[in-house]
């Protein structure tokens, strides 16, 4: 099961298409989640990414507890296609994105 509400993941998404402007924003907000959230957030991204499917959420989120080595703002903000990975992998989850980013654009 996500340890992590799908809107944040979509907020996160909103900031990181404009990561110039919000890359302070992201990293503060990511860093305030709990380790729980975090483990989640990273298997999102894992899974947009293809590393592991939507049927291994659950490995992917103990994975992410197990590896985690640096924090995790670092580690998905090195990243160029971080929103259009959490993206892939909220859909892959079954969840509307758009619906979800829409929220966080009003």
């Amino acid at each position: 099961m996500l340890e992590i509400s799908p809107s944040r993941v979509a907020r996160i998404i909103v900031q990181a298409r404009d990561m110039d402007a919000n890359a302070r924003v992201i990293r503060s907000y990511i860093s305030d989640l709990n380790t729980d959230e975090q483990a989640s957030l990273v298997a999102v991204y894992w899974i947009g990414r293809d590393t592991f499917t939507a049927d291994d959420l659950a490995e992917a989120i103990e994975t992410a507890k197990v590896e985690a080595t640096a924090p995790t703002e670092d580690y998905l903000l090195g990243e160029t296609m971080l929103a259009d990975y959490l993206e892939s992998g909220l859909e892959a989850l079954g969840y509307d994105v758009e619906d979800l980013e829409d929220e966080h654009l009003k």
